[in-house]
């Protein structure tokens, strides 16, 4: 009994590993298209047929008559020729659901050695056949597809798509020929996109770059040519750039613009205008102008539609009130609304206050991994120091869940992308966007036997998978790091020499792990030399200290004069030359052309991670001292800056450690785009700048500064921020120190338990620390809550650091 106990179980087990290969084989079969009057079935044929070849080198051969009984065959027909079937296949066919719009039928007939791609239309066709492609084995002269892939099915959502803009601004698409465009919206379009949005010539950006083949202009005709080669929808983002919208001059200047960006496509379905970033017009004033749009676009594009979100850098109430008026209108010309980033009003929100018969269209920013819509939770500053802004992101998990929060609340989504560097992300959107229910290691494991070969699928998804474990809480204790190194390693080891020479993926993925590792082992180094470079001061003397002074520099000097992870580097520079070399990756501002602070994150790959700038500014400060006594108080005092006294509280919330006294109602989980919640966010703040490229110890006038006041907590727009603190002594009286950096430099205002003022408002981002007295009302029950609103209109309150101090 034991014995047939044990074969049940080796049986279960065999077929639960190795399913895939139960599979028919497909390395001989032809390719049979129903016989079409009206749609032609040309361009998903050409895509199956030069997919395969690439792979595989099979000519699959497209035959007339049906195929002989044992041929095996790809039977590509539309659901009005489904009769001309075979009867077998037919019958095979017909045990599947009929799918809904822009569905389709792939069904594997073991008996006759056959596939069966059926669909109404020649767009619902490609995507059978991305299906196909995307769970195919294909090897050199090997092709064939499990068995268990038959299915019926239909999209959730009817948008679903992706921005390519063609500017300067993005990290790689100003540098991709028309070739390399159509190859990347056909790939989109085999995971299921059914849209791409362009730009038009004039945006926010320069008019043009050296990377580029083609001018702006002349690209984007290709990319609707290319668009309406495949069946898909193009959208337009157009942002208002125009200097007046109230001047009838300047209006009829920028309605000929938009006459002839317009009448220059060969297909144009709708057009995107942006609220605000960029753009700043009040609704009324904006609505009369969209509406002035929509009349040129509908003289070249008739059936065109005219969307808009409620983007906007200040919104007041007023604000979103009159726009929710004006979209509520029913005007003729008015597609929906469109959800993106900086948007005030959350999505559930926003859909109460639509009428139900405006659509509203997901923005998804996918590209940015902080100061973004949906930025990494609790990043650790060390990566954003380096990977910066706009990284390579592979984001699996966290995409799909963010999706999946919104999605019910729309239509679809078209991401908001600058570049190939949220490749990965892209492609999860698209597949949720299909069906919520996928698994996004289904979705890996599709993208990398496709990108990379049947061979290393396996090994390549949960490689992928894991570079998204790298971001994962503190980089200094992150055991991922090192492991997922060693498994890319090991994939690099089998891949064949055209992945690692022209597969732009491939060598994005290996450029991440390689860089993960090595500012993890540098993190690891300059800590430590931080550490040790404290403990020499901490035993200084007044007789030592000059001597003690000079140790503790060289102690920091080390991590530039004797660098770790040197190899690692080396691997990382030469990896990004390939990826430009393969897609005109900008990496770098120097060599590579890039944009400061659009993904030229090789250039800070050498960004000190410890606090030795600040340390060594003020160290370089205290030498000049002429007094030991005097020198000594100066490094006690820096050495101390943190210390609340006796009895006293310190906290830096932009570290994980007083995160518990944040008060928040919804978790990151409920909330990612944190328009209800805190959120950890980056940057000092330079007087004057609203932008800042480079998250770095420098702020404010341009001093250098601890490195502490990179990171703090933040609410969005007028979201109250509050900050619990308990065990206080009833009978003390305590004053509060606050360090006020970030970006957002918003008016705010402190009150404790609700009712009790500690200041009024003042303007941040002039300097970092104020002290203020409490009230002994505020402490006296052993408990005080402190909440921060700003004025309306601003984008939020931050806060980077607290000392309670007792009086």
């Amino acid at each position: 009994m034991r014995g047939k106990t044990l074969l049940v179980l080796f049986v279960f087990v065999f077929f639960k590993n190795y399913s895939y290969s139960q599979s028919i084989d497909l390395s001989n079969a032809v390719i049979w298209v129903g016989d079409t009057k009206t749609i032609s079935l040309a361009k998903p044929l050409q895509v199956l047929k030069e997919e395969v070849q690439k792979r595989t080198a099979i000519d699959l051969t497209v035959v007339e008559k049906l195929p002989g009984e044992n041929q095996p065959a790809i039977y590509i027909a539309l659901n009005e020729r489904a009769s001309k079937l075979p009867k077998e296949i037919r019958a095979a066919a017909g045990n599947f659901p009929e799918p809904g719009n822009e569905g389709f039928k792939l069904i594997v007939h073991k008996p006759t050695t056959s596939v069966i791609i059926v669909a109404k239309d020649a767009r619902s066709v490609l995507y059978g056949i991305g299906r196909f492609l995307r769970k195919a084995e294909m090897r050199n002269n090997q092709l064939s597809l499990p068995e268990t892939v038959s299915v019926s099915t239909t999209p959730k959502y009817p948008i679903r798509g992706h921005q390519l803009g063609f500017r300067p601004k993005t990290n790689s698409y100003d540098a991709f020929s028309v070739k390399q465009f159509d190859q990347y919206i056909r790939e989109l379009a085999l995971f299921g996109a059914n849209s791409i949005e362009i730009m038009p010539p004039r945006t926010d950006d320069d008019d043009t770059s050296v990377h580029m083949k083609l001018r702006p202009e002349k690209m984007i005709i290709e990319q609707a040519k290319i668009c309406k080669a495949y069946n898909l929808d193009v959208w337009m983002w157009y942002p208002n750039m125009g200097p007046d919208y109230s001047n009838r001059d300047s209006l009829k200047k920028e309605i000929q613009e938009r006459m002839e960006v317009f009448g220059s496509l060969p297909k144009l379905d709708h057009v995107f205008v942006p609220g605000g970033d960029p753009g700043d017009l009040e609704p009324d004033q904006l609505f009369s102008w969209l509406g002035k749009i929509a009349l040129s676009l509908r003289q070249m594009h008739p059936k065109a539609k005219v969307w808009v979100s409620t983007q906007a850098f200040r919104p007041t109430k007023k604000w979103l009130d009159d726009f929710i008026k004006h979209a509520n209108s029913g005007y003729p010309w008015f597609g929906g609304v469109v959800f993106g980033p900086w948007v005030k009003i959350p999505v559930a929100e926003l859909r109460k206050q639509l009428k139900d018969s405006i659509p509203i269209r997901m923005y998804p920013d996918i590209t940015h991994s902080y100061t973004a819509q949906y930025p990494v939770p609790d990043w650790d500053v060390a990566y954003t120091m380096t990977l910066g802004r706009e990284c390579i992101n592979p984001r699996p998990e966290d995409e799909k869940h963010i999706h999946n929060v919104f999605a019910k609340y729309g239509a679809g989504s078209i991401s908001y992308s600058e570049g190939t560097n949220d490749d990965v992300n892209k492609f999860v959107w698209s597949d949720q966007d299909w069906d919520p229910e996928t698994p996004v290691i289904e979705t890996m494991r599709d993208y990398c036997r496709l990108f990379f070969g049947s061979d290393l699928a396996e090994s390549a998804a949960q490689g992928i998978m894991n570079l998204e474990k790298n971001f994962r809480g503190p980089l200094l204790i992150n055991k991922a790091v090192a492991q997922t190194l060693m498994q890319w390693q090991d994939i690099e080891k089998k891949a064949r020499a055209e992945l690692m020479l022209f597969n732009f993926r491939f060598q994005m993925c290996l450029l991440r792990a390689y860089y993960d590792a090595l500012i993890q082992r540098r993190l690891i180094y300059e800590t430590a030399l931080e550490s040790k470079a404290r403990e020499v001061l901490q035993n200084a003397t007044p007789e030592t200290i000059a001597a003690i002074i000079q140790e503790a520099k060289e102690i920091l000097a080390k991590s530039k004069q004797q660098p770790v992870g040197l190899a690692l580097k080396e691997r990382c520079n030469t990896l990004a030359d390939s990826l430009f070399s393969t897609i005109g990756a900008q990496l770098t501002v120097e060599k590579h052309g890039g944009v400061s602070g659009r993904g030229n994150f090789m250039d800070n790959i050498d960004m000190p991670l410890n606090d030795a700038p600040w340390l060594n500014d003020q160290l370089n400060t205290f030498e000049k001292i002429t007094d030991a006594n005097e020198m000594m108080a100066k490094v006690n005092e820096m050495l101390h800056r943190t210390d609340p006294g006796p009895g006293g509280f310190y906290d830096h919330f932009g570290s994980e450690e007083s995160r518990s006294k944040v008060i928040s109602n919804k978790t990151w989980a409920e909330d990612p785009g944190s328009l209800e919640s805190p959120r950890k966010s980056y940057g000092i703040g330079i007087i004057g700048e609203e932008w800042v490229d480079e998250i770095k110890a420098q702020g404010f006038s341009g001093q250098t500064t601890p490195a502490a006041w990179m990171t703090q907590i933040n609410t969005l727009y007028d979201q109250p921020l509050q900050i619990k603190y308990e065990n206080l002594d009833t009978t003390a009286s305590y004053k509060i120190r606050i360090t006020y950096t970030g970006r957002f430099r918003s008016k705010v205002k402190l009150v404790a338990n609700d009712n009790i003022v500690i200041h009024d408002f003042l303007q941040t981002g002039q300097k970092p620390v104020y002290e203020f007295d409490i009230p002994h009302e505020a402490t006296a029950g052993g408990k005080v809550v402190f909440t921060w609103n700003c004025g309306e209109g601003e984008r939020g309150s931050q806060v980077t650091e607290i000392w309670l101090m007792k009086k």
